[in-house]
């Protein structure tokens, strides 16, 4: 990533989607993602439309169709992207939800809980003396302090509403 380049934006206006999705798919690949994948998220989480098919994806993003249908199941899987049907219609067409990071905190928490309930199994499987008993307990008691002490979707919802209140046009 250029952080120099993030500082200073876009050459103009007409350049910001190139550019936002350039730099959104730079920081999603930074986590060990494909920067196929970080280009349709950041696409979309643009995207003003009631849904972005395959095609247009690919065509936008300069990427395969292929590659395009990959990345967009794993996005679907892992709650970044929806799947939207148009009447009469059997193009699949692709949207983010407006709160999509709410959705990844709900996702989050089924994997935490799935890592936890894995770790608790394999308790049962372990030398209790062992080394790798030691980081299995860590593991499952790291998912259960992080499962039991999260206020991240309450508080998160709690600052949405305190914004959208404090954001309301006057009447």
């Amino acid at each position: 990533m250029d952080d120099a380049a993030d500082a200073a934006g876009p050459a103009d206006r007409r350049d910001f989607s190139r550019w936002f999705v350039e730099r959104f798919a730079d920081y999603w690949q930074s986590t060990g993602a494909s920067p196929i994948e970080g280009r349709i998220a950041g696409y979309l989480l643009l995207d003003e439309s009631a849904g972005v098919s395959a095609a247009e994806l690919a065509s936008e993003l300069g990427a395969s169709r292929g590659s395009v249908s990959t990345y967009v199941r794993k996005l679907i899987d892992r709650g970044f992207v929806t799947l939207v049907r148009k009447p009469r219609d059997r193009t699949h067409y692709y949207r983010m939800d407006s709160d999509v990071w709410g959705r990844f905190l709900e996702t989050e928490h089924t994997y935490l809980e799935k890592q936890r309930g894995l770790a608790t199994q394999a308790l049962a499987y372990t030398d209790p003396s062992g080394p790798a008993y030691a980081r299995v307990r860590n593991m499952r008691d790291y998912m259960s302090w992080i499962i039991d002490n999260r206020m991240l979707p309450s508080e998160w919802n709690r600052f949405k509403s305190e914004r959208d209140e404090r954001d309301a046009p006057s009447s």
